[in-house]
């Protein structure tokens, strides 16, 4: 079972590349992002009408704008290197509002300050500086030019700095929502009518939002192609098949299992562009994102020694409480 979980956690990052690239594509090739977003939302919520406050409950309708449009902007890699600064936001957001000390004396605020360093600094390498290409194309390779004219990885160099921004606000947007989570429920501890609020009111923002912003009518219409597919996939692998295995796995591995494999994400996307996307993929993103996952590792680090030391404290006062998890998580992947 152990093997197993590892096995589809794996999987689960590849897959998230995988549709992160064809929505790349999708987007390069006249898809609003838009456009993409209050399809998918309105799908995923008539899939699971019966279970969308249960599953339904990661839409955050600014998150997800600047998500995708930040990957039309750039390339997956930048978007999971990027999707990395969450808890270096949440550290950062916790030092703002002091509910976090800077205890220099304790190695989890080391870990944190040295993750959070790395992050930012990582952040900035895979956003500024792409360097020289990994690995160049030959022109006697057809498979590769093949998937060259089928799919699109990443945008021209110029626009990089921008989707990074773009990707780097989506991260503390989530931040800044788990927040405002965390102190809805402490006032009102009714997490079954807070999820469906929230579900609603981010429905009709996409609506709002998508119909105000893409008012080409032409955008709005779907053909049996590759963009209705990607709609479709996405929408059963957000709304269904991802929160399920992260529940599955959560429930028995507790709640810094999962985030331990979003560094995979980075690995998918190298492997991606290097074997099928010549051209796609250069050293500065790739040193940038590997800076990024340790900062991310280090912090992670530092959770868990603060976790532990809690319960240690708890204990030995004799107090016991319920973990509370936030109800969204850092997805700024597709």
């Amino acid at each position: 079972m152990e093997v197993a979980r590892f096995v589809v956690m794996v999987i689960m990052e590849g897959c998230t590349i995988g549709l992160t690239i064809l929505a790349k594509t999708a987007m390069s090739n006249g898809m609003s992002p838009f456009v993409f977003v209050l399809y998918t939302n309105a799908l995923a919520s008539l899939i699971l009408l019966p279970y969308s406050f249960v599953f339904h409950r990661d839409r955050i309708t600014i998150t997800q704008y600047l998500a995708f449009i930040g990957l039309d902007f750039s390339s997956p890699i930048l978007v999971c290197a990027m999707g990395h600064l969450v808890p270096t936001f949440s550290f950062l957001l916790a030092l703002l509002l002091r509910t976090t000390k800077l205890d220099w004396r304790s190695s989890s605020i080391q870990a944190k300050v040295i993750g959070t360093f790395l992050s930012v600094v990582g952040a900035i390498f895979v956003d500024l500086y792409k360097g020289p290409v990994v690995s160049r194309s030959s022109v006697s390779s057809p498979n590769r030019l093949q998937y060259r004219q089928l799919f699109i990885y990443s945008s021209m160099p110029e626009h990089w700095a921008v989707g990074g921004i773009l990707l780097a606000g989506a991260s503390l947007s989530v931040c800044i929502w788990n927040i405002i989570q965390v102190g809805t429920l402490t006032q009102y501890p009714q997490v079954m009518k807070v999820v469906s609020f929230y579900s609603l009111v981010g429905t009709l923002q996409c609506a709002v939002v998508s119909f105000a912003v893409e008012r080409n009518l032409s955008a709005w219409k779907l053909k049996l192609d590759l963009k209705l597919l990607l709609i479709i996939s996405t929408a059963i692998f957000r709304g269904v098949i991802r929160p399920q295995v992260q529940i599955w796995c959560t429930q028995a591995k507790g709640p810094f299992y999962v985030p331990m494999f979003k560094p995979f994400g980075i690995l998918y996307a190298c492997f991606f562009a290097v074997c099928f996307f010549a051209n796609s993929l250069h050293y500065g993103s790739v040193i940038g994102a590997f800076i990024i996952g340790i900062g991310y590792y280090s912090l992670m680090w530092g959770q868990i020694r603060e976790g532990e030391a809690r319960d240690d404290h708890d204990n030995r006062n004799g107090d016991s409480h319920d973990n509370k998890v936030p109800l969204l998580q850092d997805e700024t992947q597709v």
